[in-house]
């Protein structure tokens, strides 16, 4: 621990008068004992503190789950939701089995890790049950953010195989990359760094949006648009959600669940930047909650009078998916940057959200949360962003200070943090096209990824799942017109 107390008895024994020794000895066993009790209660904070962070990004899966409910039709909503479940409950275990290795275990190569399969020879010395929990945390947003690209035409078992190898394989190979201190790209090496700096990505704009965003950009481009996305004539159809309330809903739980993604990831709380100061990492960790609600609030008005100007509305869902896009863009460097570049980085996040989706409308690619939009095109962008505006003070405290520490080329520190983090973007790209891409191309080879065309037309939920969401009017004129035969109450529910 920081400023702990040490103890001579050989210095003390000088001081004290007759039995000066066997005092001294008392006394420094006494601090001593003082200063290992200090030490364990900051390790008990900080372990407290990822925890709490660890929970907070895991009730974010509650708010993709309203997202997505809120996004699609009501016919598909028990499917929506069954896959957000899993997302969690297959990526945990093959987290545990495989991923927590492959992003954290040692490596020789800066590549993959190597050791910790299954947890065994844990915890280490740099990492204990909280760190793999709140990690796991974050392997199952990326595939989250997938399942929404791919919602509403997609077979059950695509989304389990899917999941499990993205949260297995694909995203811990990225997070070893740029987060472990043997990644090739990682700003935590001591030697040999990427252009003597590494690619700074604190919280995850490009290890879990980008990774997240540009599988699911693979899977919507190989299964193709919705039934009824697109006109005989090329134009774009609106199929809204079927609940605005759900969406809203979904964005709030989000948000809230943001300020464990981002000022979480510093992992530790009680580190002070200088001796005798109020100054430290309890600071950071308060600036970068103030950076990420800053990113977000600019880019969610942004998008409101954008859209207005673009299409004459006040559209709700359109403001959510802003606003998330400007929580997107900021993860990457909300710790290094100061509160007024976040609002910078929102309103360009914005702009990319909006131009993104009219790229998408043009090319016919229909996803129908935005995700690829959102969260590869916004992540893209923070990673741009942090190697502009990535400030030198920050970017020490954060990473520590040391010779070729370089920061954002608007900040005066030069082209080379821009320089890794266009590396980054490339690379995630290509290692995310290879692998899942390659898979989703597969699935559709063997038939394994696209329901039917009259499954799709009947809903997911009735074809597949047994019944709708909702016993509701609308369901059951649903089930006569499309001659469904819904799946009735029972007179006797059992008691609880």
């Amino acid at each position: 621990m920081s400023g702990a107390i040490t103890c001579s008895a050989t210095d003390l024994s000088a001081l004290l008068g007759p039995n000066a020794t066997a005092a001294a000895s008392y006394i420094c066993d006494q601090l001593g004992t003082a200063n290992n009790k200090f030490t364990d209660v900051t390790y008990a904070i900080d372990n407290t503190y990822l925890l709490f962070s660890a929970y907070l990004v895991f009730a974010m899966q509650l708010g993709f789950a309203m997202l997505c409910a809120g996004s699609v039709r009501a016919k598909n909503t028990m499917n929506i939701m069954l896959t957000n479940v899993l997302d969690a409950a297959a990526g945990g275990l093959f987290y545990y089995l495989f991923g927590y290795a492959f992003a954290f275990g040692e490596s020789s190569d800066g590549f993959i890790g190597r050791h910790n399969f299954g947890l065994r020879d844990f915890p280490t010395l740099t990492a204990d049950y909280s760190f793999f929990l709140y990690q796991w945390a974050f392997a199952i947003a990326a595939a989250g953010i997938t399942s929404g690209s791919i919602a509403e035409r997609t077979k059950f078992v695509a989304y389990l195989i899917y999941s499990s190898f993205l949260t297995g394989f694909v995203y811990p190979v990225v997070s070893h990359w740029f987060w472990s201190p043997d990644g090739w790209a990682s700003p935590f090496r001591t030697t040999d760094r990427l252009f003597g700096t590494g690619a700074i990505d604190f919280a995850g704009s490009g290890v879990v949006h980008m990774v997240g965003g540009i599988a699911g950009l693979w899977g919507a481009l190989i299964e193709g648009p919705r039934i009824g996305r697109f006109g005989e004539g090329g134009g774009a159809i609106a199929l809204r959600g079927h609940s605005a309330s759900l969406v809203v809903l979904g964005t709030f739980l989000l948000w809230f669940g943001w300020y464990g993604f981002n000022p979480g990831s510093f992992t530790k709380i009680l580190i002070p930047y200088s001796s005798g100061s109020n100054y430290g990492q309890w600071s950071g960790i308060g600036r970068t909650a103030v950076t990420t609600t800053l990113s977000g609030c600019t880019a969610a008005l942004t998008t409101l009078f954008g859209k207005r100007l673009l299409s004459g509305h006040w559209n709700v869902t359109d403001v959510c998916n802003g606003l998330l896009g400007g929580f997107a863009a900021i993860t990457a460097g909300c710790s290094v940057v100061e509160p007024w570049a976040a609002i910078v980085c929102g309103f360009v996040a914005s702009l990319v959200l909006i131009g993104c989706n009219k790229l998408a409308e043009l090319l016919k690619y229909d996803d129908p949360l935005e995700a690829a939009q959102l969260h590869g095109g916004c992540g893209a962008w923070g990673l741009i962003f942090v190697g502009l505006f990535a400030s030198k003070k920050y970017v020490n405290e954060v990473y520590g200070a040391s010779p070729g520490r370089h920061y954002g080329l608007f900040m005066g520190g030069g082209g080379k943090l821009l320089g890794a983090q266009l590396v980054q973007i490339l690379v995630i790209v290509g290692w995310v096209s290879a692998t899942m891409g390659t898979l989703f191309f597969i699935l559709k080879k063997l038939k394994l990824l696209r329901i039917s065309e009259q499954d799709e037309m009947k809903g997911m939920d009735i074809a597949r799942h047994g019944g709708f969401a909702y016993n509701d009017d609308e369901s059951v004129h649903f089930s006569r017109v499309n001659h469904v035969s819904p799946v009735p109450r029972s007179p006797n529910p059992p008691a609880v």
